[in-house]
């Protein structure tokens, strides 16, 4: 075991007895814990590494599969320490059933918090409300947050470096603050350990009708749509939608969902909208490694409006014009594609009939025009805008 996490685990420990192991007290005392000697400071993370691979005596180690990897540095049967590293983690927007504080102790994660409004339980599995950005800020080495369980404390981390490591103080389980929902932005939680066998077994039934290209997947769907409750509809439909797209189907089977389930189907369609952008850009991050342009995807997945984009482009980059420092980063990612120039998932439009050199600038000035707030009327300009506003990049243009 190492030093510094048996030092460090002992003192939270003597230190929250004195407080009867109180809940409520945890996630300070254990930010306090950690401020006083932080790890980011006290820590050889090579030396710390190698002793982990070459010693045996170490706490016991989980079989789970957050982090990449996650190692156990202290071990009660009340709290546990836990170093995290990630290569390319980007975590969903989550709630927590334990407490405690994490603590940066390698790299830097754009940190978004949220509150989850008007919440209404459908089934004690998935709710309907109103997800909106409390806070946006980055962090870097050396910060430590507190983390509180239940839904005070709804949050998501973006990471920006590989690896980033960060250090977790936690207790086990807070009883009564489950279930660990997560939140698909705009309108909808979901409990994601909770395991409905048949609609898994469905799921992976849509997947050989996928790829045999069985003509009759759409009718299928739209089928289940009529009779699914709720919650099992949802999940197909979020499992299917990528390709009833594909068929041109997705506007009717998502009128029959409506039809089932009126009001409460209102907000569907926006989530499940939502959840393939952001899913695009977590993809994207597995192969784009520059920390910039993870900042810039952080940012795209996590900020509703141009104008808090710009806001936090200037203050990670104070000396930079952040008009331009967007700019800069779209020349840098445009790459060649089969049908032009792509800038991440926005295709330029077949439509404009020029050479493929000729669109790089092209897509810069549409670009330029929207994050000035001018939406040109140039109809070439136009084109390519909308093409931008239907990508990931859509944010600029709110």
């Amino acid at each position: 075991m190492n030093a510094y996490f048996e030092k460090l685990g002992h003192t939270v420990l003597e230190r929250w007895k004195r407080q009867n192991f109180s809940l409520e007290v945890f996630p300070q005392l254990a930010c306090a814990a950690i401020d006083e000697a932080p790890p980011s400071a006290n820590v050889n993370m090579a030396e710390m590494i190698h002793e982990f691979l070459s010693k045996d005596e170490q706490p016991f180690q989980s079989e789970s599969g957050f982090g990449q990897p996650e190692l156990i540095a202290f071990n009660d049967t009340r709290f546990y320490i836990q170093i995290l590293f990630w290569m390319d983690g980007t975590t969903e927007i989550h709630q927590h059933e334990f407490s405690g504080a994490f603590h940066v102790m390698q790299g830097s994660s754009v940190h978004s918090e949220f509150d989850f409004a008007d919440a209404r339980a459908v089934t004690p599995h998935i709710l309907t409300g109103d997800l909106q950005v409390k806070r946006i800020e980055l962090l870097e080495i050396g910060r430590t947050i507190p983390i509180t369980s239940g839904r005070a404390c709804i949050h998501s981390l973006f990471h920006l470096d590989t690896p980033s490591v960060t250090v977790v103080i936690r207790t086990h389980h807070d009883p009564g603050t489950g279930p660990q929902y997560n939140y698909l932005p705009p309108h909808i939680a979901i409990n994601p350990l909770h395991a409905d066998a048949l609609t898994t077994r469905r799921r992976q039934l849509l997947d050989v009708l996928e790829t045999t290209a069985n003509p009759d997947y759409a009718n299928f769907v739209n089928e289940m749509m009529a009779r699914l409750d709720f919650e099992r509809g949802f999940d197909i439909l979020r499992h299917a939608m990528p390709y009833l797209k594909e068929l041109d189907a997705w506007d009717a089977v998502l009128a029959t969902f409506r039809k089932t389930h009126g009001e409460l189907a209102s907000g569907v369609n926006d989530t499940l909208t939502e959840c393939l952008r952001r899913e695009t850009i977590t993809q994207m991050r597995r192969f784009i490694v520059n920390p910039e342009h993870r900042f810039f995807l952080a940012l795209l997945m996590n900020v509703q409006n141009r104008a808090d984009i710009l806001a936090l482009v200037t203050k990670r980059f104070p000396d930079r014009s952040p008009i331009e420092t967007i700019l800069g980063w779209a020349e840098e990612l445009m790459e060649p594609c089969d049908f032009g120039i792509m800038l991440l998932d926005a295709v330029f439009p077949e439509t404009i009939n020029i050479e493929i050199e000729e669109q790089s600038p092209l897509f810069i000035v549409a670009l330029k025009h929207a994050l000035e707030g001018n939406m040109n009327r140039q109809e070439e300009l136009l084109e390519i805008q909308v093409a931008l506003t239907n990508s990931c990049l859509r944010p600029l243009f709110s």
